[in-house]
């Protein structure tokens, strides 16, 4: 098992983004995750770079393991282009790089103007796009013509000797079942072990799976709670709605009713140990190997200060008493 650093891109600007990767680095985290989006959920959270300029500012201060949290490759950006950014990424950071990657949200591709499909479609495009992906890895002028995508004469030339892994995000069974087959390891955000079950019976088995847990530490756990629902009330959402809403102004208005235990009922908040370590046991137990620790909010250096003094120790000594 290993835990990582999840950087939220909708909270951070770019180079807080890279001083935060610094900072989890020298706290002896092995690898960071980044969000890939192009608006915020909500205004409030503030901020949305582009991942990849993030990922090379990250690439050139360390020597980190970065992957993406996910990334669309279906509509905002073309597979041959998500790609090209992707290899590039993998070479700078000398191979320690994976592409993440999902049916994405409205929000974020709605903004070229080609539409919203079904999501069946976007699964059956994901799929394609994820094969685009991997002839284009294997280096040399390639070219393909499917039902979504058309790729003429394309070569990656900045390419390495070891090609970005494809882990598929899933939050139901289809796309946990596509994760299996297609992917090369599986990213969720949910403890479940339903997901993680479906994505080995397709082919998973052995397969890296990756988790985002939302924490906050503070001093304060009601002063956490309120944070967490300042800035994450659309954890509070259920449904379809993720993946439907189009503008950060829609998912305001979706979670103005939103009750704080609602949208923080499962997240570890306070200067307490105890929630946090149950919350990354509840993620083993249910099948993850791989933990990416989200800090809410600004106060990054503070929970990374209660990582290496506190959580990081009790972790390790609950795992030397497993292996006694």
């Amino acid at each position: 098992m290993q835990i990582g650093f999840w950087i939220s891109s909708e909270e951070h600007g770019p180079l807080q983004m890279v001083r935060a990767a610094e900072r989890a680095e020298a706290a002896g985290f092995p690898y960071v995750q980044i969000s890939d989006h192009f608006h915020p959920w909500i205004d409030r959270q503030g901020q949305s770079p582009f991942v990849w300029s993030v990922i090379g500012g990250i690439a050139a201060t360390t020597k980190l393991w970065v992957g993406t949290g996910v990334t669309c490759p279906i509509i905002r950006l073309h597979p041959a282009i998500v790609a090209q950014a992707a290899a590039t990424s993998a070479v700078m950071l000398d191979g320690r790089f994976f592409l993440g990657v999902g049916t994405g949200e409205n929000l974020n591709e709605h903004v070229v103007g080609r539409g919203w499909p079904a999501l069946v479609v976007r699964r059956a495009m994901l799929e394609e796009a994820i094969a685009v992906l991997r002839l284009l890895f294997r280096g040399g002028e390639r070219s393909f013509h499917g039902r979504f995508f058309t790729v003429e004469h394309a070569r990656l030339y900045t390419i390495g000797d070891r090609t970005p892994d494809i882990y598929v995000a899933a939050g139901g069974a289809r796309a946990a079942e596509l994760a299996g087959r297609a992917g090369d390891g599986l990213i969720a955000t949910r403890p479940d072990r339903r997901t993680v079950a479906t994505f080995e019976e397709a082919g998973g088995a052995g397969k890296p799976r990756y988790i985002e847990l939302k924490v906050c530490w503070g001093p304060d756990p009601d002063a956490g709670r309120r944070l967490m629902h300042e800035l994450w009330p659309i954890d509070g959402l259920g449904g379809r709605l993720f993946q439907e809403l189009g503008r950060p102004a829609d998912f305001a208005a979706a979670v103005e009713h939103v009750p704080l235990e609602k949208s923080t009922k499962d997240a570890p908040v306070g200067p307490d140990l105890e929630p946090y370590v149950n919350a990354i046991r509840k993620c083993v137990d249910a099948g993850f190997d791989h933990i990416g620790l989200h800090q809410v909010g600004p106060d990054q250096e503070g929970f990374l200060k209660f990582w290496e003094k506190l959580l990081r120790p009790a972790l390790e000594r609950e795992k030397a008493a497993v292996r006694g």
